[in-house]
């Protein structure tokens, strides 16, 4: 694959926790390893570092990981930008499934202006 830059891998993963805790109770690197289809060890190291960056929580006990606030306000706007980015292209007629796929590329590099004017006009037309 592609090499991800430091801030892209960071918000994908911060992201993926969030989806993840809103789905199940605890959460562990072993299933943000699973669903994002990355080596354990991969995982580890990026988390550890999240962890000393003061944007995720990991409990002793159960291994179960949290956003901090301010890891949760990134792993927001990133997946805002996703839904935003997946439903344009979807209204746009782009296959569900390509269309989730492409958001996943476009959410990192589209400027704030463009994603801005994206939101307005999906809000226009809902």
């Amino acid at each position: 694959g592609i090499k991800m830059n430091k801030l892209q891998s960071k918000q994908d993963y911060l992201e993926r926790i969030l989806m993840l805790c809103e789905k199940q109770d605890l959460v562990r690197a072993i299933d943000i390893a699973n669903s994002m289809n990355y080596s354990k060890p991969s995982v580890s190291i990026a988390l550890k570092k999240l962890k000393n960056d003061g944007y995720i929580t990991v409990d002793s006990q159960n291994g179960n990981i949290s956003l901090t606030p301010q890891g949760k306000e990134i792993a927001l706007s990133i997946f805002e930008r996703h839904k935003i980015v997946s439903s344009a292209l979807i209204m746009l007629g782009v296959s569900e499934e390509t269309a989730i796929e492409d958001a996943c590329k476009i959410e990192h590099d589209i400027s704030d202006e463009t994603f801005e004017k994206l939101k307005e006009f999906l809000m226009k037309r809902n």
